[in-house]
Order: C-alpha cells, then sequence, then structure tokens
C-alpha cells in the first residue's frame, strides 16, 4: 500500500513540474510574463506569512479566492491560452507545399521590388491562427496573390495602400488592415509604426509578418515576437522556407509540442539587426 501511494505521489509531482516547466517556457516572452512573476509572488509572500504566523483567517481568505484566482488568470492571459490552444487544435495533417512555395515566392519577389524603390509594405502571412480575429479593420480582396497585385495595393496614394495585406495560403485575403501595435516599453523609440504592427500581430498569433521600409528600403521579418531587421533576400527565403514549410515534416504532436517550447524568443532581443542600413539592390553583386 506505501509502494502504490508512493508512485501516485510520485507521479503527480511529476505531473504539476511538466506543466509548470512548459507553461513558463511558454509564457516567457510574452506580455503576460511579468504578471506571471508578480502574481507567483504574491502568493508565495502570503503563503508565507500566513504559515509563520498562523493567520487562519486570512487563509481561509485565500482558499475562499482561489476560484477567483483561476478565472483571473483565464482573463489575463487569454491571448497567449487562444495562441497556444488555435495551433493545437490546427495541427496540419496535409501540407500543400506548392501553394506555401508559390506564396512565398511572391512575398520575396513583391519585396525586392518594393525595396529596390523604397515603397513601404507590410505583409502577414497567415499560418494556422485566423488572423482576422487579430485586426481591428480590413478590406476583402480576395483574389491570387502577384507581386503585381501586392504592388499596386502598396504603391503610394492607393486607397488602401495604408495598413497591412493578409496572406492565406496563395491569395491576398484582406489589406488596409490596422494590425495591434506591441506594448513593449524596451524597444528603441526610432522604431516606426509598421515595425511596431508587426512585432504585436506576431505576439499574439503565430504568423510570419514581412515589413519594408520606405524610409531606408530595408527588409524585416516578425515572428513569435521578435523582429529581425536589415536582412537580405535569401536569408528571407531561407527564413520563410524554415517556418511555413516546417508543417509539412511536423505531422506528429510531440515534434509540434517541440517546436513550439523550444523557438519561444528571449524577452530581452525584441529587435535583431543583421545589417547597417543600405538601399537593396536586385543582384546582390551588383554594386550600387
Amino acid at each position: 500500500m506505501n509502494f502504490e501511494n508512493g508512485w501516485r505521489a510520485a507521479l503527480e509531482i511529476l505531473i504539476l513540474a511538466v506543466a509548470i516547466y512548459f507553461t513558463s517556457r511558454f509564457l516567457r516572452g510574452t506580455r503576460g510574463w511579468p504578471v506571471v512573476i508578480g502574481f507567483v509572488i504574491v502568493l508565495l509572500a502570503l503563503a508565507l506569512v500566513t504559515t509563520v504566523l498562523h493567520l487562519e483567517v486570512l487563509r481561509l481568505l485565500l482558499g475562499a479566492f482561489s476560484t477567483f484566482f483561476v478565472f483571473a488568470i483565464l482573463i489575463i492571459f487569454q491571448p497567449e491560452l487562444r495562441r497556444m490552444l488555435g495551433e493545437l487544435g490546427n495541427l496540419p495533417l496535409f501540407a500543400t507545399a506548392s501553394e506555401q512555395r508559390e506564396s512565398i515566392e511572391v512575398v520575396i519577389q513583391t519585396c525586392e521590388r518594393l525595396a529596390d524603390v523604397k515603397i513601404g509594405a507590410l505583409i502577414a502571412i497567415e499560418q494556422s491562427i485566423q488572423l482576422q480575429e487579430a485586426v481591428e479593420s480590413g478590406i476583402k480582396v480576395d483574389c491570387d496573390a502577384t507581386p503585381e497585385m501586392l504592388e499596386t495595393i502598396f504603391f503610394p496614394n492607393n486607397a488602401i495602400h495604408d495598413g497591412g495585406v493578409i496572406l492565406k495560403g496563395d491569395r491576398i485575403a484582406y489589406a488596409a488592415c490596422i494590425f495591434p501595435l506591441t506594448q513593449r516599453s524596451d524597444l528603441n523609440k526610432s522604431l516606426g509604426t509598421r515595425h511596431r504592427a508587426a512585432i504585436g500581430l506576431s505576439e499574439e498569433t503565430d504568423a510570419v509578418i514581412v515589413v519594408v521600409s520606405e524610409e531606408t528600403g530595408l527588409i524585416s521579418y516578425a515572428h513569435k515576437g521578435q523582429l529581425t531587421r536589415g536582412v537580405t533576400l535569401e536569408e528571407l527565403r531561407a527564413f520563410l522556407v524554415s517556418v511555413i514549410l516546417r508543417p509539412a515534416k511536423t505531422h506528429g504532436f510531440v515534434k509540434w509540442l517541440r517546436a513550439q517550447f523550444s523557438e519561444r524568443h528571449n524577452p530581452g532581443a525584441a529587435v535583431i539587426t543583421r545589417h547597417e542600413p543600405r538601399p537593396v539592390a536586385k543582384n546582390p553583386a551588383d554594386p550600387k
């Protein structure tokens, strides 16, 4: 009987330890992570005080409010929980690699053309989480994604050039979308609205957001709350292939789970600059 109780207790401890570990890994680097730290510190402090000083009334109150604590956690971490459940519920079984590769090349060609003439762009590539729930507005386009169409949308003085574009597969779903701005206070003050919107959308969804700066012509991408600035076309292509085509290789739940928790960004590195600002040329070997 003692042996049976022992392995049951060990199993419970193991399950709790794994749950706490993966939960902390998932929330680390999100906007809710500081709230987790503060919440845990307050609970530990109250538990320590009630135990040392034998404050029975306070202990009873803490037990009575435990249910409200659960609801508070659900409300505070609603975006993170929705993203996690959305990714889990949309594990891909069949990958349309041809459409994904085609959309990648469309984005690459669009960025190359727009960066060369310094026309700003903000393109979100939807994955498992529906992006329409994360944006405040948008005009439904629903047309084939081509470099020419994207250039037309982002051309200055166009009626729908201001805002972001959402790509679903090989189609342009919405244009003139307002993406949520990141609330991080540790970003460089010179970071523009497009880049802050890219980080903000990547914090709430699993989308990949590509940005072209109209001031410098630099190409950047944001994913899982991290912005990488000043990438070359080949670096952008390699990243898009590794992220967008990855579901075709991850059919198992264990591989998906490992990928989700092993790639959470470092909260101290929200922006990574790969290269110094410079004009982007069509041919890397071109001396201009």
